[in-house]
């Protein structure tokens, strides 16, 4: 398995921004992925997986570690009986065809994820009233000691949240589905497509939802864009004009211009409402978010 050096992660993240990873590997089996984690400890390099880069914002200045994109058998997807076993890179869109194709519904709702199984667990990411601990029946987890088998509870799967923790990777993920007709799930996929195209930026460059929803009658969107943030723009990054717990790549963004969004976001939603907002997004890399004014 080759393991490359200096590679920009802006390649690799769907708001294109970001500096370079230290090392970077795709790893496409077990075997590999276990080198590569022996690699990072001799080496001392924290580690942590890319999925599609999407749900990832990395720092300017880059990764200090070793990025990982799982590949090969590590993104495959196959369907045994009533279960969808899914490589932890494996595409959600990947996952949705071979369920569907399978007449195996549940996993309608992550047509509107554009991530992978692994990173799905990572969050348990969620759409429409479904998530990953509504389906998920365990996931392999690999880390420098060796590698166990976990079920939703044992990786404290919670409202986009788990247990999980760099240098932990989710390396296979097995769904447990139920039988439905092939043309429902054709059918109720492309009304929620419909759904998510009419109310979020589909076709620019972001990084899915920036803040989680809060305990509070407006969503993190409704609360933003009630606070005037539509269309708002530091730099080359801009609060999405369409939905506004969105940050768009305007023009030749930097992460530090999302970073002073998401800032002012977070304030204003403390000003207004008392509510402090909480990233949804992953941070790799030297960033964080300035702490409230109160």
């Amino acid at each position: 398995m080759k393991i490359d050096e200096h590679v920009a992660l802006s390649r690799f993240t769907t708001l294109g921004t970001g500096g370079p990873a230290r090392a970077f590997a795709r790893p496409e089996t077990l075997e590999e992925l276990q080198d590569a984690l022996r690699f990072s400890q001799e080496r001392g390099l924290p580690v942590a997986t890319i999925g599609l880069g999407s749900n990832l914002l990395v720092s300017d200045v880059g990764f200090d570690g070793l990025a990982l994109k799982l590949a090969g058998a590590l993104a495959r997807v196959d369907v045994e009986g009533e279960r969808l076993v899914a490589g932890g890179g494996a595409p959600n869109a990947v996952s949705l065809h071979r369920a569907r194709a399978a007449g195996l519904g549940g996993f309608e709702f992550a047509c509107a994820i554009p991530g992978t199984a692994g990173g799905g667990v990572w969050m348990n990411a969620g759409a429409y009233g479904g998530d990953w601990a509504g389906i998920l029946e365990r996931a392999l987890i690999v880390d420098g000691e060796g590698s166990s088998w976990r079920t939703s509870p044992e990786l404290g799967l919670r409202y986009r949240h788990s247990d999980l923790r760099h240098g932990e990777i989710v390396a296979r993920v097995e769904f447990r589905l139920r039988p439905r007709a092939a043309d429902e799930i054709k059918k109720l996929v492309a009304r929620l497509q419909a759904q998510r195209k009419a109310s979020q930026p589909t076709n620019k460059r972001t990084f899915g939802s920036v803040f989680k929803n809060p305990t509070h009658e407006l969503s993190a969107g409704r609360m933003l864009e009630a606070c005037g943030l539509k269309g708002h723009r530091i730099g080359g990054a801009q609060i999405s004009p369409r939905h506004a717990n969105f940050i768009e790549n305007a023009d030749r963004a930097r992460s530090a211009d999302a970073i002073a969004l998401m800032a002012e976001a977070r304030q204003r939603a403390w000003e207004q409402y008392g509510v402090e907002l909480q990233h949804e997004v992953e941070f790799l890399g030297p960033l964080q978010l300035p702490s409230i004014s109160k």
